[in-house]
């Protein structure tokens, strides 16, 4: 279980649409400040609580599976947390109410960035799906309802090494930005 929930002086995953964004919008500035320990964000939506409250219960569905696993690579300020891995198999976990699920940018960055990061660690490229969860208006009212599997969709990320090469830039950049606590 990871127990540090502060994000401050580490950059991970799912801030991929940041490190790639505009660095001079109030949003970024926001989520900026919060890198250098000045802010912290205690944002808990609806959507954010189901997600949260299916996670396990969705890995669950594979045998064997580990979950909320951590990689942290502090020579590059990189610290990812993942929803479960199995056998070099990442598994992202998304809950949706729409009718339909998309790979969203933000969801194909941050699955991008679990791979790098992986493969840092463990010299493998590893897979990625994203399991996709359709959760209905009794889900969000009865958090302890089963997973109906027929709800249930997986969606593969491949590697995109060209993307990577631009992150891996503009990461740099940012470790260092925050270590001397200056704005890019």
């Amino acid at each position: 279980m990871i127990h540090d929930k502060s994000r401050a002086f580490w950059v991970g995953a799912s801030d991929t649409d940041k490190v790639m964004g505009n660095y001079q919008t109030a949003t970024w500035k926001s989520w900026y400040l919060e890198k250098l320990g000045l802010r912290r964000d205690t944002l808990q939506t609806k959507a954010m609580k189901v997600g949260n409250a299916f996670e396990h219960k969705v890995l669950d569905t594979i045998p064997g599976i580990s979950k909320d696993d951590q990689i942290i690579l502090e020579d590059i300020g990189l610290r990812v947390n993942y929803d479960g891995i199995l056998n070099d198999h990442i598994y992202e976990v998304k809950t949706y109410s729409a009718d339909v699920f998309k790979v969203s940018k933000k969801y194909w960055q941050q699955a991008q960035v679990e791979i790098l990061a992986y493969e840092l660690m463990h010299d493998v490229t590893p897979e990625l799906t994203i399991l996709a969860y359709h959760v209905t208006e009794d889900d969000y009212a009865n958090y302890f309802r089963p997973i109906d599997k027929e709800r249930l969709s997986e969606w593969p990320i491949e590697k995109d090494p060209a993307f990577l090469a631009e992150y891996q830039e503009k990461l740099a950049y940012l470790h260092e930005c925050i270590k001397k606590g200056i704005m890019p």
